[in-house]
């Protein structure tokens, strides 16, 4: 059984059809990418697993459990975990506090061994751990957001836009990131507009267009589709 199934997921802001009868599924241990254009689906879906939206039909099982009308905070407690886009970090507190905030739904008592792991995969946090996290930069900022949803102890971690707006030394440093948090056991949901970063480190991928899956294959299959190429690629 595969970790994540998404079925049929068919979403609406008002009268607008977003997501239309999108499936797709992770296993444990695999990175799965989304990507496509800008207003293609991809955060849309992302917010409907973690409980943000709902679909109006089909259904969506994380661990052999239908998850489709549970709330966020107690997905955060089963084991998924999102990393928003945009970070949204707590600006007005500490780099620690807000790794603090990530733990809500862990015993207080392994807390500090929680943070010495998130540290030990992010050191520069660990020099930064008692400043303010608005004063962070956004690679910084990005780490922070990414530590936080590990100090939940995911079982699945969803990455919206990880890239956004960083430079592209810091790109290639959040994706060695990806790579090693994968290595380590995480499995992993990556949405990203950087679709020859995404596919470089997908085990698998989907491609959306106006909120429909269109392409499905491993990441090199995609990187060498010339449809895919020349849409998302520069190909």
């Amino acid at each position: 059984m595969a970790m994540l199934t998404v079925e049929d997921l068919n979403v609406y802001y008002g009268a607008i059809h977003a997501i239309k009868n999108v499936s797709f599924y992770v296993d444990e241990g695999e990175i799965v990418t989304l990507i496509g254009a800008n207003g293609a689906g991809k955060t849309t879906t992302l917010q409907t697993i973690s409980g943000l939206l709902r679909s109006r039909t089909g259904s969506i099982i994380f661990q052999g459990k239908n998850i489709s009308n549970t709330h966020p905070h107690l997905l955060v407690g089963q084991g998924l975990a999102q990393v928003p886009e945009g970070r949204r970090v707590f600006l007005q507190m500490s780099v620690e506090e807000n790794l603090e905030m990530g733990a809500f739904t862990q015993p207080s008592s392994g807390v500090d061994r929680d943070l010495e792991m998130v540290y030990a995969q992010f050191p520069r946090l660990k020099e930064r751990r008692r400043q303010v996290a608005g004063t962070l930069s956004g690679g910084e900022q990005q780490m922070l957001a990414m530590g936080r949803a590990l100090m939940s102890h995911p079982k699945l971690l969803m990455l919206d836009e990880p890239s956004m707006g960083l430079a592209p030394i810091l790109v290639e440093q959040i994706f060695d990131i990806i790579r090693d948090l994968n290595k380590q056991g995480s499995t992993i949901l990556l949405v990203e507009q950087n679709a020859q970063m995404a596919l470089s480190v997908a085990h698998r991928g989907y491609v959306l267009e106006t909120g429909k899956v269109v392409t499905t294959g491993t990441g090199a299959e995609l990187l060498k589709d010339e449809a895919v190429k020349k849409a998302y690629l520069g190909g």
